[in-house]
């Protein structure tokens, strides 16, 4: 399993709006796509899927925007890939070399593993990587003082 560059640069851009989030400020789709080094028509691609999956909201007007829809701590990672991704990875086209058996056998396994990383990914949240980030810059700051 890989993280896709789509999913990468949305989960960035939404890391991006989680830091702003308490002032309650739109951020335009040029500072958000500077400050995460994100290609800016890719972005404005993205954060209209993410709007319609209700995970971010726009706001027109000259100090318009976009502005996550909920808390931080209220989305998490496996809402922001389903959004994305889609609901199901599929496993390809049944190998005809594979007998019924062992199809079957590859499959549970990797239903077990699916559910595995998705339950992982339904316990963070924007807030737990904000955290996990803000954590890592303390630890840089102390390392170099």
């Amino acid at each position: 399993m890989e993280l896709s560059c789509k999913s990468e640069y949305a989960i960035l851009a939404l890391l991006e709006m989680a830091t702003h989030y308490e002032n309650g400020e739109p951020m335009q789709i040029r500072q958000i796509a500077t400050q995460q080094n994100i290609p800016d028509r890719y972005l404005e691609q993205l954060l209209a899927t993410l709007r319609r999956g209700g995970i971010v909201k726009s706001q027109r007007g000259s100090k318009g925007g976009y502005l996550l829809a909920r808390e931080p701590r209220k989305i998490s990672i496996l809402e922001i890939l389903e959004c994305l991704e889609g609901l199901d990875v599929q496993t390809g086209e049944q190998n005809t070399n594979l007998s019924s058996l062992d199809h079957t056998v590859v499959l549970e396994i990797w239903q077990e593993a699916r559910q595995a990383a998705n339950s992982v990914l339904h316990n963070y949240s924007l807030q737990d990587l904000c955290e996990k980030r803000d954590s890592r810059k303390q630890l840089d700051i102390m390392y170099y003082i």
